[in-house]
């Protein structure tokens, strides 16, 4: 086992099927991972039911310093590749809102399927095994290959696939190393940051909003261009709910060091014009916590509307109120701003934004361009995607690819 054709460093998603395909074409394959258990961020996702895919998907649904870069990838592997496989090992699953895709009994039945498609090409693994350090060996003959030390000993490979994952929940082992593996052969890394995460607010924001602890909105979140009209959660640290959830990443994309961040909005009436609405009820004697009750929590529209600062709005009936109180009323509406004093970290997170550049990698192979015989694969990469299965489709995609040239 110490000298193989290829070294797949991390059994998760992408590594488990880079090295199905890599030893389906009978190249000797050994996956080394320093976790008791195969794929754990397969088993734990979707509330263990696992969101393998999405029925629609492209490079629009993903972010990345090179936004095209995944578009291979995603083309060579579809969804409905990988759907393809889930219905020819018969696992049961169903379809959720947004395209979501989900195993209707357990997610440890996609990981036996990766598992079983190793097996049967005669993949080796090696865990837990911890890995120490890894070189580039070249040679008399000016022949390079790889050379991994770990706790089981030292192991030599043509080509060296790093599937390593991010820094997202880190109670499951997530590490650097990847990162580090990638700067040591000297390949830029994009800093990591969290994705796909709760938002925090300061306390001078939080303070005024506390009340509203606990409602669930239907609303949109917006930031840029970029909007998703989902369920929004009001916390006791700030903003969460898969709205919050997916615009976060697009937040987070602002560059480090930007004089000025920039605030994500709300908007509470998503799909109708509050200014309209409101001058509907103009010759009415209701007032705006009754009115704003027909499409908010009746709590939630109290709590806002003192929240906005202007008693008036609170205790004179709509038909008193001026035009440029409307104007007011209807722009926080349809885009209530709240500037996040960051994410509530790692730990929250479902994925990690950044990772080794797209620049250092061929988009047709995920090889190293300066470094021949170096992959990276899945979420170690710079491409992250939405909430709804697109991070798996991700590792789905790259890992397949990879294992046609590994």
């Amino acid at each position: 086992m110490s000298h193989v054709d290829v070294i797949i460093i991390g059994a998760g998603a992408a590594g488990m099927m880079c090295a199905a395909q890599a030893g389906a074409r009978g190249r000797r394959v050994l996956v080394l991972d320093h976790a008791e258990q195969l794929g754990e961020r397969i088993r734990i996702s979707g509330g263990g039911r696992c969101n393998f895919t999405n029925r629609e998907v492209s490079a629009a649904n993903y972010l990345s310093a090179n936004p095209h870069f995944c578009r291979s990838a995603l083309a060579r592997f579809s969804q409905h590749d990988f759907i393809a496989m889930v219905e020819k090992r018969r696992i049961p699953y169903h379809e959720r809102e947004h395209g979501q895709l989900f195993c209707n009994d357990s997610a440890q039945e996609i990981i036996d399927m990766l598992r079983d498609a190793c097996d049967a090409v005669g993949v080796r693994w090696c865990h837990p095994c911890l890995v120490q350090q890894v070189a580039r060996l070249t040679s008399a003959e000016g022949k390079a290959r790889y050379a991994v030390d770990t706790a089981a000993g030292r192991f030599f490979a043509e080509s060296l696939v790093v599937a390593t994952g991010g820094l997202a929940i880190p109670k499951i082992g997530a590490s650097p190393f990847g990162y580090r593996l990638a700067e040591q052969f000297g390949l830029p890394v994009i800093p990591p940051r969290p994705a796909l995460v709760p938002l925090a607010l300061a306390p001078e924001v939080l303070g005024p909003i506390k009340p509203l602890a606990g409602a669930t909105l239907d609303a949109r979140a917006e930031f840029g261009e970029a909007g998703f009209r989902e369920n929004v959660l009001i916390t006791h640290r700030g903003l969460s709910g898969p709205a919050i959830l997916q615009i976060s990443s697009y937040w987070q994309m602002q560059e480090y060091g930007t004089a000025k961040r920039q605030p994500i909005r709300i908007d509470l009436m998503p799909g109708q014009d509050a200014a309209e609405w409101l001058a509907g009820h103009r010759q009415g004697r209701s007032h705006l916590p009754n009115l704003l009750a027909e499409h908010l929590p009746r709590r939630f529209a109290h709590e806002w509307l003192a929240l906005m600062g202007n008693e008036k709005w609170l205790s004179r009936p709509i038909g008193e109120l001026g035009k440029r109180d409307l104007a007011q009323i209807a722009e926080a509406l349809n885009g209530w701003p709240l500037m996040p004093s960051g994410t509530l970290g790692f730990a929250k997170a479902e994925v990690t934004l950044g990772g080794v550049s797209t620049d250092a990698l061929s988009s047709k192979t995920l090889e190293a361009r300066a470094v021949p015989g170096l992959f990276f694969v899945g979420e170690v990469v710079d491409v992250t995607g939405w909430l709804g299965g697109y991070n798996f489709q991700w590792a789905w995609s790259s890992g397949w690819v990879a294992g046609q040239f590994a």
